[in-house]
């Protein structure tokens, strides 16, 4: 009787239904993640609400001027006051990843998606004589 029980619960136990489950895989990070945690957070800060200090760092967070996808793609390919220009320290990948990165997180809901081509087309080129140049 005891070997009945004991093959039983092994044959339940080997059944798909009482087997345990494989862990979930985490989600992938978004690809604009890394970049902007590397690059952007210094200045625009980890939470994208920007600050005050020696000068004026703008928000991201909840940001209507990021509306439209032309303007980030020109302000990080050719930056803007003290914001520094990313054309040619990154890709126009790293670029759209970073862009769509901001445009859909910190409260931004913006859904259509910059590409490669889009900063290919429409960022500005690297300003001449900087950053070693």
């Amino acid at each position: 009787m005891m070997m009945r029980v004991i093959l039983l619960a092994a044959a339940l136990l080997a059944t798909p239904a009482f087997a345990q489950k494989p862990a979930a895989k985490p989600a992938a990070p978004h690809p604009g993640a890394e970049v902007y945690q590397n690059l952007c957070q210094a200045c625009h800060m980890a939470n994208a609400l920007g600050g005050v200090g020696a000068g004026r760092i703008p928000a991201l967070a909840k940001n209507d001027a990021l509306v439209d996808a032309a303007y980030p793609i020109a302000v990080v390919t050719g930056g803007k006051g003290a914001m520094p220009w990313f054309r040619g320290s990154l890709t126009d990948q790293q670029i759209a990843d970073v862009i769509n990165y901001v445009r859909s997180n910190y409260g931004n809901r913006y859904r259509d998606k910059v590409t490669p081509a889009m900063v290919a087309e429409l960022g500005l080129p690297a300003p001449k004589g900087g950053r070693g140049e």
